[in-house]
C-alpha cells in the first residue's frame, strides 16, 4: 500500500481565516508497482478527492513534481518514487450571492484585480459567514460580466488574508490568470509585506524568525510552533521582520514573508513573546508589557478600542502580470484604525 500524507487535510474545510490556498498531498510509490501513468495512478490513488481532469491541469500547469522534478501527466511511475501534488483548494461548499458591499480597487485589467480588504471582511463564505464576504462583494462588482462567476473555482481569488487582517489582495479574472498566479504563490515567487504593531520593543533593527507550524493540539482554531520533528503535519516557516518604530510598550514591524502558512506572523511573534496586539487569538488582547498603573491601564484599554482586532495589515503586493509578464508591485496605506493605534503609541511615548 502506497504510503500517503495529507497535509491540509482539514484546512480545506475550516479555511475562514487560511492564507493557504493549496491542499497538498505526498506520495511513496509501492516497490511492486507497475509502470503506469501518473494521471491514471494519482487518480486511482485520490478517486474519492480529485478527478483526473483535474490532476492532469494539475500536471500541465506544474503542480505535480516527482523527487522534487516538475512532470507532465503522461510520466509513468516507478516504485519508490516520491509524489507531490499541490491543488488549489476550493472554498467551502456555498453557493456565493452577489452582494452590494463597497470595495476599494486598487488596480485592475482585463486579467487581474487588486483589492483593499478592510478587517473583519471574511474571503469567503464559510461556517458561520455565509455572506458580506469579499466572494459576495465580487459578484456583485462584476454582476454584469459574464465571463466572471464568483462561484467558479477556476477563477477568482488567489491568495486570503485573514477575516480580521487589513489589506491587498489579488483577484484573477480569468481561468489562465488564476493559474498562472497561483503558481506564483506556490513557488513563493511574489513579495508582500505586512506592517503589524507588536507587544514589546524588540531589541534587534532586523531578524528572522523561523518555527515549524501546525494547528495546536490543544485549540484547534489556533496554530503554534513545535520542535523539529515533533509533529509530522507542521511545516516549516520563515517570517522576516525589521523595525520601523519603537515605542514605549510596543513596536512597529515590517514583516517579509517566506512561507505564507496560516496565521504565520500571528503564531510567529507570539512564539518570540512578542504577540500582535489586540490579537484576542494569541493573547495580544491583555497588557503584556509596561506597568499596573491605572492610567497606563485605561490608555491600553482605549488603544483595544481603537483597534479592536490584530493590528496587522497586508501593505504590499508583487506579482508578474499573466500577460505582460511585467512585474508589478502595489502599496496600500495603513487604514485608519491602525493610523489611530499608532498615533496613539507615538504620543503616549514622548509623554
Amino acid at each position: 500500500m502506497a504510503e500517503i500524507f495529507i497535509e491540509d487535510e482539514d484546512e480545506a474545510v475550516n479555511a475562514v481565516e487560511a492564507c493557504d490556498l493549496y491542499e497538498r498531498y505526498r506520495f511513496v510509490v509501492d516497490k511492486g508497482q507497475n509502470l503506469l501513468r501518473i494521471d491514471k495512478y494519482l487518480s486511482n490513488m485520490l478517486s474519492d478527492a480529485i478527478s483526473r481532469t483535474r490532476i492532469q491541469e494539475a500536471a500541465d500547469a506544474g503542480f505535480i513534481k516527482v523527487n522534487d522534478k516538475i512532470i507532465k501527466s503522461n510520466y509513468r511511475v516507478k516504485p519508490l518514487d516520491v509524489i507531490t501534488v499541490s491543488l488549489n483548494t476550493p472554498p467551502p461548499d456555498f453557493t456565493v450571492y452577489p452582494e452590494n458591499i463597497p470595495l476599494e480597487i486598487a488596480y485592475e485589467d482585463n486579467d487581474v484585480l487588486v483589492v483593499n480588504k478592510r478587517a473583519g471582511m471574511c474571503v469567503h463564505p464559510a461556517l458561520g459567514n455565509d455572506n458580506g464576504t469579499l466572494l459576495n462583494a465580487l459578484g456583485w462588482y462584476f454582476k454584469d460580466d459574464e465571463n466572471f462567476d464568483a462561484n467558479n473555482q477556476q477563477i477568482g481569488l488567489v491568495h486570503r488574508i485573514d477575516k480580521d487582517t487589513s489589506g491587498l489582495l489579488l483577484v484573477a479574472k480569468n481561468e489562465y490568470a488564476k493559474t498562472f498566479l497561483s503558481k506564483q504563490f506556490e513557488e513563493k515567487t511574489t513579495e508582500r509585506t505586512y506592517n503589524a504593531l507588536v507587544w514589546g520593543v524588540l531589541k534587534n533593527d532586523a531578524g528572522t524568525i523561523t518555527g515549524d507550524i501546525a494547528r495546536d493540539r490543544s485549540d484547534r482554531q489556533r496554530f503554534t510552533v513545535y520542535p523539529e520533528g515533533e509533529n509530522p503535519k507542521a511545516k516549516r516557516s520563515i517570517t522576516h521582520y525589521r523595525v520601523l518604530k519603537r515605542f514605549a510598550y510596543t513596536t512597529l514591524v515590517e514583516c517579509k514573508l517566506e512561507t505564507g502558512r496560516t496565521h504565520q506572523i500571528r503564531v510567529h511573534f507570539k512564539h518570540i513573546g512578542h504577540p500582535l496586539f489586540s490579537d484576542s487569538k494569541y493573547g495580544g488582547n491583555e497588557i503584556i508589557k509596561g506597568n499596573l498603573f491605572a492610567k497606563y491601564r485605561q490608555f491600553v484599554t482605549n488603544c483595544f478600542e481603537i483597534c479592536p482586532r490584530q493590528a496587522l495589515h497586508a501593505k504590499t503586493l508583487g506579482f508578474t502580470h499573466p500577460t505582460t509578464k511585467e512585474f508589478m508591485q502595489f502599496n496600500s496605506d495603513l487604514p485608519n484604525d491602525m493610523v489611530k493605534l499608532i498615533e496613539k503609541w507615538e504620543k503616549y511615548s514622548i509623554n
